[in-house]
C-alpha cells in the first residue's frame, strides 16, 4: 500500500475520532474476566454441580460466574457443600437455611442424540418453593449457550429483569505495528468466551452497531482509501457497502425496527447527522449545523435521535426528533459529554464525560423528572459506553498503562467486571440485543 494513501487512511481515521478520548487499538487472543468490585447486598444462591454427563461444559459453574458477575448474586464454593442434590426430591431444606442460602440451583445432564438435556430446578429456600423447573436440549457445542440461558432463566425469575447472559459483544482490535497493522472485528459471548472475527481488514475498522434481530452489524472500514459504511451478516459473513461519500462516512446506527441507519457524513462540508431508508437508499439530512455532528443513537421507540456535537463550542449530547427539526442540548454537567448510550427504557444516558485529560463513563438518571448525574468509573481514559439489552449494565473501553481493556460495570456503579485481553488491546465495544431461542 503507498505511504500517501496510508497516511490518508490514518488521518481520516483521527478525524472520525475527534471527539474521543482514546485511539488506541488491540490485538485479540480470547477475553479474560476479573471481577474488580462487590455487592454487599448480592443475594445467597447455592449452585449445586449438575449431575449426570453434561460432556465438555461445567454448566453449573458457567451460570455461577455469570450471577457473580452480574454484582446481583453470591454462592459458596461448591467444594465447601454438604449435599448435592440433583433432583427436587432430594432437597433438605434446613441444610440450606442453616447455610443462609436464599436460594438453591440443582440440575443434571442427560445424554440426548447429539446432545444433551439439561434439567434444573430453582428454590426458595425460606418459602420451602419451587420456582423454576425447566428442560433444554442442545448439541455438545452449544452448551454454554444452555448455561447462559439457565442464567437468564433464574436472573429474570429471582429480580423481575430479563438476563442478558446469552448475548454477545462486539469489538475493534488491531495486531501488529505500522504497514503490518491487522484489524479486526470480533464478536464474543458476553462473558468473553467464543471470540471470533467476522471482518479481517488492512485499513481500520471503526463503530461496530448491532441490528435490532443481532443478526447484522454496521461498522466503518477504510477498504479502498476512503471510510465507508458497510452492514456484515454476522452467521453468514455476506456484507454490502451502504455508503462511500467523499469525506467521513461514519458512525452507524440502526434504527429500533432495523429499517433505517442513522450515520455521520461530511459530503456536504461539516460532518452532519444523515438517516437512510435502508430499503430504498434514500437518504435526509437531519442537521444543517456548523460543527462536528456524530455518533446518533436512537430512543427506544425511534422517536428521537441523540447526537455528539460541538456546536456550542465543546462536544456534548443533543437531541432531535427523528424526522427532523430542531436540535436542543441534554447534557450540562461536565464540559465534555461523548458517544450517549441510551438504556432501553430511554430513562438513563450514558456518557463519556470528560474535563481535562481525564475522561469517564458518566449516567444520567431521568427517571425522577430531573437529571440525576453519577459516575460509573474510575479510570481517566474511558469511553464508548453501551448498554446491555436489560439496562442493567454496560460495557465501555478504558486505557491501563499502555494497554487497552474492557470493562462491564453495573448501572448502579458497585459492580466491575474487567474483561481484557490476554495480550493486547481492544476498543469501541458494543453489547448486542436479546437473543431469541
Amino acid at each position: 500500500m503507498p505511504a500517501s494513501r496510508r497516511r490518508s487512511s490514518a488521518r481520516l481515521a483521527l478525524l472520525l475520532c475527534a471527539l474521543s478520548p482514546l485511539a488506541a487499538f488491540g490485538q485479540s487472543k480470547g477475553l479474560e474476566i476479573d471481577i474488580v468490585g462487590g455487592n454487599a447486598a448480592a443475594l445467597p444462591i447455592a449452585v449445586v454441580p449438575f449431575g449426570g454427563d453434561c460432556g465438555q461444559t461445567d454448566v453449573a459453574g458457567v451460570v455461577r460466574a455469570d450471577l457473580a458477575r452480574s454484582g446481583q448474586f453470591r454462592s459458596p464454593d461448591p467444594a465447601s457443600l454438604p449435599e448435592r442434590p440433583t433432583q427436587g426430591s432430594e432437597v433438605a431444606y434446613p441444610t440450606w437455611r442453616m447455610l443462609k442460602q436464599d436460594f438453591l440451583l440443582i440440575g443434571r445432564c442427560i445424554p440426548s442424540g447429539d446432545g444433551y438435556r439439561t434439567e434444573f430446578e430453582l428454590f426458595d429456600v425460606a418459602r420451602q418453593q419451587r420456582l423454576l423447573g425447566l428442560a433444554l436440549t442442545a448439541p455438545g457445542s452449544a452448551m454454554r449457550d444452555v448455561s447462559h440461558q439457565i442464567s437468564d432463566a433464574v436472573y429474570e425469575k429471582i429480580l423481575g429483569v430479563p438476563g442478558a447472559f446469552w448475548t454477545r459483544i462486539a469489538y475493534v482490535t488491531a495486531s501488529g505495528l505500522g504497514r503490518n497493522t491487522r484489524y479486526a472485528l470480533m464478536v464474543a459471548d458476553a462473558d468473553g468466551y467464543n471470540p471470533r472475527a467476522v471482518v479481517n481488514s488492512t485499513e481500520p475498522l471503526l463503530s461496530p452497531a448491532w441490528s435490532p434481530d443481532g443478526r447484522k452489524l454496521a461498522y466503518v472500514s477504510f477498504e479502498g482509501g476512503n471510510s465507508g459504511i458497510w452492514i456484515q451478516d454476522v452467521a453468514t459473513g455476506s456484507r454490502e457497502r451502504i455508503t462511500r461519500f467523499r469525506g467521513i462516512n461514519g458512525a452507524p446506527s440502526f434504527s429500533p425496527d432495523g429499517t433505517r441507519l442513522a450515520m455521520s457524513l461530511s459530503k456536504g462540508g461539516n460532518p452532519d447527522i444523515y438517516v437512510m431508508d435502508l430499503a430504498s437508499r434514500h437518504l435526509t439530512q437531519l442537521t444543517h449545523q456548523y460543527g462536528i455532528d456524530t455518533e446518533p443513537v436512537w430512543s427506544a421507540d425511534g422517536s428521537t435521535l441523540y447526537f455528539t456535537s460541538d456546536r456550542g463550542g465543546r462536544p456534548q449530547v443533543y437531541q432531535m426528533p427523528a424526522s427532523g427539526g430542531s436540535a436542543s442540548r441534554v447534557t450540562f454537567e461536565g464540559s465534555y459529554n461523548a458517544s450517549p448510550s441510551l438504556s432501553p427504557d430511554g430513562k438513563k444516558l450514558a456518557t463519556a464525560q470528560g474535563a481535562g485529560n481525564v475522561y469517564r463513563i458518566a449516567l444520567m438518571d431521568r427517571s425522577t423528572g430531573s437529571a440525576r448525574w453519577s459516575m460509573l468509573s474510575p479510570g481517566s481514559l474511558d469511553e464508548s459506553p453501551s448498554f446491555a439489552p436489560n439496562g442493567a449494565m454496560l460495557v465501555y473501553a478504558a486505557r491501563e498503562g499502555s494497554r487497552g481493556v474492557l470493562y462491564t460495570v453495573s448501572a448502579d456503579g458497585r459492580v466491575r467486571q474487567r474483561l481484557n485481553l490476554a495480550e493486547g488491546d481492544v476498543r469501541e465495544p458494543a453489547w448486542s440485543p436479546l437473543r431469541k431461542r
